[in-house]
């Protein structure tokens, strides 16, 4: 059996490009910026993230060529590589649907250094994909991949595409399939699969794709998050992962926890309601690393509204920066 990415909190990072102000700048397609990609996985790793997810949905995969994978990925490995970080966590995204290109992507993603697989659970024709269709693509994906691989769940991003828990118990049975991300809030599947006795949870971890139900989920036997605002927020994330993992805890660290999942929900609200672009201004603004509306067609400009609307979203933002710079 293949072992899972080890439990903690994980970045999907960005795909950054190009500034405006670069002499190679193409409004249509911005290139790649393999310096601040590099840099900003670096700055995570010290910061405590335990690893990266590298083109999934945040890192807009579907709006690269497949050809720029591989510098993406080589990139942050060689990155990590030359501060110290060898065999830090890489798990590489996938969003095709085609199980012969999913397998010819991960193929790649292995020789670009990634040790992990997050594979889209292929929504295209949902409305008529059964369950026994999902187990099927995902195996045969699975018994091909020359690196385990995780199951993605998005529904916002695959036509809401149904994946019942009974699925995952199914397919958590395979030797190289060790886990799942769940992006989406039904709470009782995520119990059905953290908490579930049919699942051997050494062998797969289950990863909740939104920081906001960190606390609750890791209470039900999730192994942590894959979480957009740890982009920015990196140690505050960690640390409600740890308080939240912790199984003995003093009254100060329970009212430490609960104020803590308190404000890292509120300012999770703009990467729910912007997404990519409101996770990528946050990086540029609070972090400095790309520009504040530096993503790809059809993504445009930063957040709508700009300055004013920047300033709606400071009080919950600065809440959580005080304690970010309070953690060391």
């Amino acid at each position: 059996m293949a072992s899972p990415p080890p439990a903690g909190i994980y970045v999907p990072v960005p795909t950054f490009f190009a500034s405006k102000t670069a002499s190679t700048y193409n409004p249509i397609t911005p290139p790649l910026d393999i310096e601040a990609q590099g840099a900003h996985a670096v700055y995570l790793a010290k910061s405590g993230i335990k690893g990266v997810v590298v083109l999934g949905t945040t890192g807009e995969a579907v709006y690269l060529h497949p050809r720029d994978r591989h510098a993406v990925l080589s990139g942050v490995r060689a990155a990590l590589d030359k501060e110290g970080f060898k065999d830090y966590p890489i798990i590489a995204g996938t969003a095709t649907n085609s199980v012969e290109e999913t397998v010819e992507q991960l193929r790649d993603a292995q020789r670009s250094g990634a040790q992990w697989g997050l594979c889209l659970v292929p929504g295209y024709n949902a409305v008529v994909t059964t369950q026994e269709g999902i187990v099927r693509w995902f195996t045969a994906v699975a018994d091909q991949s020359p690196i385990p691989i995780m199951i993605y769940h998005y529904p916002g991003v695959s036509n809401n595409v149904k994946v019942i828990p009974s699925t995952y118990v199914t397919l958590a049975q395979h030797p190289n399939i060790v886990g799942c991300k769940l992006s989406h809030g039904d709470v009782s599947h995520h119990i059905q699969i953290g908490s579930n006795p049919a699942i051997d949870h050494d062998h797969f971890h289950a990863f909740t794709g939104l920081g906001q139900q960190l606390l609750p989920v890791v209470s039900v036997g999730f192994s942590g998050a894959i979480d957009g605002s740890a982009g920015f927020f990196p140690k505050t994330l960690v640390r409600l992962y740890d308080l939240s993992s912790k199984k003995q805890l003093s009254e100060a660290e329970l009212a430490e926890r609960q104020q803590l999942q308190f404000k890292v929900s509120s300012m999770e609200e703009i990467v729910v309601r912007y997404g990519t672009v409101g996770i990528k201004e946050a990086i540029s603004r609070l972090r400095g690393f790309g520009d504040i509306d530096g993503t790809r067609l059809p993504l445009l400009g930063g957040i709508p509204g700009g300055e004013t609307e920047w300033a709606v979203w400071k009080p919950v933002l600065d809440a959580v920066e005080e304690v970010e710079k309070s953690l060391v």
